[in-house]
């Protein structure tokens, strides 16, 4: 079958969830109310923390950064399924497959980083609470999103030159609600080899350095919080980063677990399935686990709810 360069291709096919028709106003109600849940809900957090003066500190300006990168990495993907499901349609231009890719790179990227920067600030609160201060600066927090920012343009750079390395067939089908790049490495029918080893070398420095420097950050807080002599200072300690944890395991152990389940199973709707997890759902529970198990954030919620009223 004849190939074509993927600058001819005109539109890919998402196929999304499920084909049934009968399903795709369930789909659209569900995916829509859990979007609008994960727009209000980090729009909330980082309303309370510009509002409330006791919230600006290094932690919650990590938080309302991560508030809004969660937003866009949902906004990547939601919306153009949506208007899928709306409109009975299930392409997506070559442009637009483009700019997912790169949005889709780019905030998945600044969530990692910025999971990172909150670990290394819990681990500098925990471990040298007295030289907490002259370390985490606001120099070196406005510093570490600069190079948040820099390191996620960098990864969605790298991914539009693996994808211009792609040529495609005819079947331009791809088993999934959105671009996904191992999807698209999936349908070319040209030499995917050095492609491959570029995702996975994408995958292993953006993710596997910033995992890295949050498991080394977490075995040093939980050596010291063992060091604590009373169970009521370890719980304390504990409950600082007990929120930014929950977040860790929810968004790395669910996007770890496509990954490797696309690489051992061959069912494409498990893997879809997997990817609601870290795409939707993940970036929509961030509000709760921050709202539910943090005391600030929920005096600074009624605060400004009572304002509001």
């Amino acid at each position: 079958m004849e190939s074509q360069n993927i600058t001819s291709v005109s539109a890919f096919l998402l196929l999304g969830l499920s084909e049934d028709p009968e399903l795709q106003p369930l789909l659209f109600g569900l995916f829509l109310t859990m979007y609008l849940v994960t727009v209000f809900g980090n729009l909330i957090i980082m309303l309370s923390v510009s509002h409330d003066s006791r919230l600006h500190t290094p932690m919650y300006f990590f938080l309302s950064n991560l508030s809004l990168a969660d937003i866009g990495f949902t906004s990547t993907t939601v919306p153009k399924m949506l208007v899928n499901i709306q409109t009975q349609s299930k392409a997506i231009t070559y442009a637009g497959c483009l700019s997912q890719v790169s949005f889709y790179s780019f905030f998945g990227c600044m969530d990692s980083l910025l999971l990172t920067s909150m670990a290394y600030d819990r681990f500098v609160a925990i471990c040298h609470p007295l030289h907490y201060t002259v370390i985490i600066t606001p120099r070196l927090c406005g510093l570490l999103i600069l190079v948040s920012i820099f390191i996620s343009c960098l990864d969605f750079l790298l991914h539009i030159l693996m994808l211009s390395q792609l040529t495609f067939c005819m079947n331009l089908e791809i088993y999934q609600f959105f671009c996904d790049p191992p999807q698209l490495i999936n349908i070319a029918c040209s030499d995917t080899f050095s492609s491959t080893v570029l995702l996975y070398f994408i995958g292993a420095f953006f993710g596997g350095v910033p995992v890295s420097g949050i498991i080394f950050s977490y075995i040093r807080i939980i050596s010291s919080i063992l060091r604590v002599p009373s169970s009521g200072g370890k719980y304390k300690a504990f409950s600082t980063c007990g929120s930014h944890l929950s977040v860790v395991c929810l968004f790395y152990g669910t996007s770890v677990g496509v990954y490797l389940s696309s690489a051992v199973l061959s069912s494409s709707k498990k893997g879809t399935m997997a990817t609601v997890m870290y795409t939707v759902v993940a970036p929509m529970l961030n509000p709760f686990i921050y709202s539910l198990r943090n005391r600030d954030i929920k005096k600074a919620l009624q605060k400004l709810l009572s304002i509001t009223t």
